[in-house]
């Protein structure tokens, strides 16, 4: 069962990511290059299970099969590291170096924060 729940929530994931980054580039979200739906993609999802895992750690809730689903699946479909390193290293090779470096940078650490700031927010809420 839990399988078939990543599998559920994988494929939300991606078309919910697939969405989110038709949104952006719509609204012009391709910055000289720079791959702006990607990264906030990432931030989000990075927010969204920084939540999760501080509430799972604090409050072991959700159990392990809505976990599995949020977390593994549904995150992990709509979060787009693979997009993430695949458009840094078409950057990199068309010589478009800093766009490359920024995009490393700039993603790594936003998610970062975004996992901190998830977990600190759900921290605050949960109290």
């Amino acid at each position: 069962m839990t399988t078939l729940l990543v599998g559920i929530g994988g494929a939300l994931g991606s078309i919910l990511r697939y969405w989110a980054g038709g949104l952006v580039q719509a609204a012009g979200g391709a910055a000289g290059g720079f791959p702006v739906g990607t990264l906030l993609v990432n931030v989000v999802g990075c927010l969204a299970i920084g939540g999760l895992a501080q509430l799972a750690e604090e409050r072991q809730y959700p159990g392990a099969e809505a976990r599995a689903f949020l977390m593994v699946g549904l995150l992990g479909g709509f979060t787009t590291f693979s997009a993430f390193a695949n458009e840094t290293m078409t950057a990199w090779r068309s010589g478009a170096v800093m766009v490359a470096a920024v995009n490393v940078v700039l993603s790594v650490s936003a998610c970062l924060a975004g996992v901190a700031a998830g977990r600190a927010a759900m921290a605050a809420l949960v109290k």
